[in-house]
């Protein structure tokens, strides 16, 4: 019985670590959603480029939000896979919930120092911190399959 109260709570754990991204895409949205609103209340004309994303580029106030939604449909498209592939079968143990969490720590720093003072040097450690967080989950993931038979 402790074995099933403990694997359901390690699955919910995971499934949070999930949610967790979804919720920093969908905030990176909203804030990616005001900082073009702003620039066009500031910008008339920057609204000729918003209705069809030609004709310039993107005002620098909301292009670095655009970025980095951009990027939230790239890396972690893998940690999405990563975890309903432990779902699927079934290691949802310590280590892959505990890198789970790790990943999405790692980039929320990520999109706070992106979207906040930029500091590069910064945001290349956080970026390469989730890198390695996520390849870390999937050789967990790979090992335990390929012992599992």
């Amino acid at each position: 019985m402790l074995v099933v109260v403990l694997t359901l709570l390690m699955l919910q754990l995971q499934s949070f670590s999930r949610l967790a991204m979804v919720v920093l895409t969908a905030t990176v949205l909203v804030m990616l959603f005001r900082s073009r609103v702003h620039t066009v209340r500031e910008n008339p004309e920057a609204l000729q480029f918003f209705r069809h994303y030609q004709g310039g580029v993107e005002p620098p106030a909301s292009a670095r939000a655009a970025r980095h939604f951009s990027s939230l449909f790239e890396a972690p498209t893998l940690f999405y896979t990563a975890c309903l592939a432990a779902m699927a079968t079934g290691q949802t143990g310590t280590a892959v919930v505990a890198l789970a969490w790790g990943y999405v720590a790692a980039r929320l720093a990520h999109a706070y120092i992106h979207l906040g003072g930029n500091r590069l040097r910064w945001r290349i450690r956080a970026y390469f911190a989730s890198w390695l967080v996520l390849l870390a989950l999937w050789v967990i993931l790979v090992l335990g399959m390929a012992t599992r038979g």
